[in-house]
Order: structure tokens, then sequence, then C-alpha cells
């Protein structure tokens, strides 16, 4: 028996939105990684890019879970003596919501090429709106904190 992998052709990519208010940051990211990878299609492939796109909105709404409201800090480094920016949730939250969630659901993706190419499948919007609707996105709804 052989095996069969799906060619370019055969590949169809959909357009899912998910609402980041609903669903804690883990939960949301771990979900949307998932489809972005296509690990919830038949077809999955672990050296192609099988995945779909993902829209998340209101990211300015990103639910945190326990203390990380107050003790999460997101870091970057300029590449220059001295250049590390550490930054408290609070002030990202304010200056910049998407980067939370973008942060989240690139760390869930591969660290390769391929990983790359997934996550320019990944469209994050602060608000509920988006410039989308002609992809004509299915909505889906992130499981809840237990």
């Amino acid at each position: 028996m052989k095996t069969v992998f799906p060619s370019k052709g055969e590949i169809t990519r959909s357009w899912f939105i998910l609402d980041a208010s609903t669903a804690p940051l883990g939960r949301l990211a771990s979900e949307a990684a998932r489809i972005l990878m296509g690990k919830n299609k038949p077809i999955f492939t672990p050296f192609l890019d099988t995945g779909d796109h993902v829209i998340i909105i209101n990211a300015e709404k990103a639910v945190l879970t326990g203390r990380k409201e107050d003790q999460k800090v997101y870091r970057h480094h300029s590449g220059y003596p001295g250049g590390l920016r550490e930054d408290k949730v609070a002030k990202v939250r304010q200056v910049r919501p998407v980067r939370m969630v973008e942060e989240a659901i690139q760390g869930m993706l591969p660290k390769t090429k391929l990983g790359k190419q997934m996550y320019r499948k990944l469209k994050v919007y602060a608000g509920d709106k988006h410039p989308h609707d002609a992809q004509q996105p299915t909505t889906l709804v992130a499981q809840a904190a237990r």
C-alpha cells in the first residue's frame, strides 16, 4: 500500500474566526495553532502546510487566568548592549494588544521555515471588526476554562 501525500492543488484553505474574549489566551492559542498547522484535517502531513487561515478578533479583551495579569512579562532585545526591554501585561495590552495573542500562537508553531509560512496565515485584530468578509469565514468557539 502506498502513502498518498496531498499536492498543492488538493489542499483547500478555509477561513476561521476565533474570539479572544471568550476563552483563556492559552486555550485560544492552542486551538489557533492546531488550525494553522492543519491538524484538524484528515490530510495533515507534518512536513507540508495543510492548514487554514485564522482571524482572531477582540485581542484587546484577551483573557488571562491566575496572576498572569500582574506577573507576566514580555521581553524584547534590540541586539545592542543593554537593549533588553521588559513590559508588563498592562502596558502591552494598552500599547499593542495584538502582540499578546501573536506571541502566544507563534510560540506553539514549529520554529522552521514551515512555521513561518503557517504564521503568515494568522490575522489578529484588536477590535471586533476585520476586513476579511469576502472570504466568508466560519466562526469557531474556543473551549472555555473548566
